[in-house]
C-alpha cells in the first residue's frame, strides 16, 4: 500500500479534472471518499449527483455527463478523466458511443456491468425490482439487447477494477462464477480495455476502499494498474 501511494504524484491544482459517476440507486455521497482523496492530488473534482432511477440510460447519460463537461469547460482544465461505479460506467460508455469528449484522458470503472448482470435477468420482472431500480435498472441484463451489450468495444483508455467479495449471498447465488454480489468478474470486462484487476471488495463498498481509489489514480496517471 505504501509503495503504491509513493507512486502517486500531485499535479498543478485544477489543471486536470476527474468526473465521478455513482451507480444505480446511489447518490454522489457514495463517491465522497473518492472525491476527497483524489482532490488531495490537485485534481478538479466533479462528483455528479444524478437521479439514477428516474429515467433510462440514454437520458441520464446525455443530461448529466453533458452538465459535468460544461463545468470542466468553464474551469479550463487540460484533461478530463472519469472514475465511475457500477452503472455510472455504462452511462459513460453510452455517451462516448455517440460523441467524443474533447480533452478526454483516462477512465477507471469500478464493478461495471459491462456485459450486464444476471441479477437483472432473474429479478427484472418483479415489480419490486422496478420500484427499487427504475427503467435504467431494467436495461442492465445479459441478453444481446441490453444497454451495455449493444455498445460494442471501447475505444478510449479504460481500466476496470472488479470486486471478488460479496455481502449479498442471496444475489450471488444468481451469478455464475466469482462475483461482488451484483456483477461477476467476467462480466465486468469489456473488449478494448487497457488493464484489468480484481480486488477483494463487494459491490456496495468497492468505491469507498482507499486501496481501490489509489489503484484508480495510478491508472489515471500511468495508464496501468500497480502490481
Amino acid at each position: 500500500m505504501e509503495n503504491l501511494k509513493a507512486k502517486l504524484k500531485p499535479i498543478d491544482k485544477d489543471s486536470e479534472a476527474i468526473i465521478l459517476l455513482h451507480g444505480l440507486a446511489r447518490t454522489s455521497r457514495s463517491m465522497n471518499k473518492a472525491a476527497k482523496l483524489l482532490a488531495v492530488y490537485g485534481y478538479y473534482i466533479i462528483n455528479v449527483d444524478y437521479p439514477s432511477r428516474s429515467a433510462n440510460i440514454s437520458i441520464l447519460a446525455q443530461k448529466y455527463i453533458a452538465q459535468a463537461l460544461k463545468q470542466c469547460d468553464a474551469k479550463g482544465v487540460k484533461k478530463i478523466h472519469f472514475l465511475t461505479h457500477s452503472m455510472g460506467g455504462i452511462l459513460l460508455r453510452h455517451f462516448l458511443a455517440s460523441q467524443a469528449i474533447d480533452k478526454l484522458g483516462r477512465v477507471v470503472m469500478l464493478a461495471p456491468p459491462n456485459q450486464g448482470s444476471e441479477v437483472v435477468d432473474k429479478l427484472g420482472g418483479w415489480k419490486l425490482f422496478y420500484y427499487l431500480n427504475g427503467p435504467a435498472g431494467l436495461q442492465l441484463g445479459t441478453d444481446n439487447n441490453s444497454a451495455p451489450n449493444q455498445l460494442g468495444p471501447v475505444n478510449f483508455q479504460l481500466g476496470v477494477i472488479a470486486g471478488s467479495k460479496t455481502i449479498n449471498f442471496l444475489l450471488s447465488r444468481l451469478i455464475p462464477g466469482v462475483n461482488d454480489g451484483k456483477v461477476s468478474v467476467s462480466r465486468a470486462q469489456v473488449t478494448g480495455m487497457k488493464d484489468f484487476i480484481v480486488m477483494p471488495y463487494s459491490h456496495p463498498f468497492i468505491m469507498r476502499s482507499e486501496a481501490v481509489i489509489e489503484q484508480a489514480l495510478h491508472f489515471i496517471q500511468q495508464g496501468c494498474f500497480a502490481r
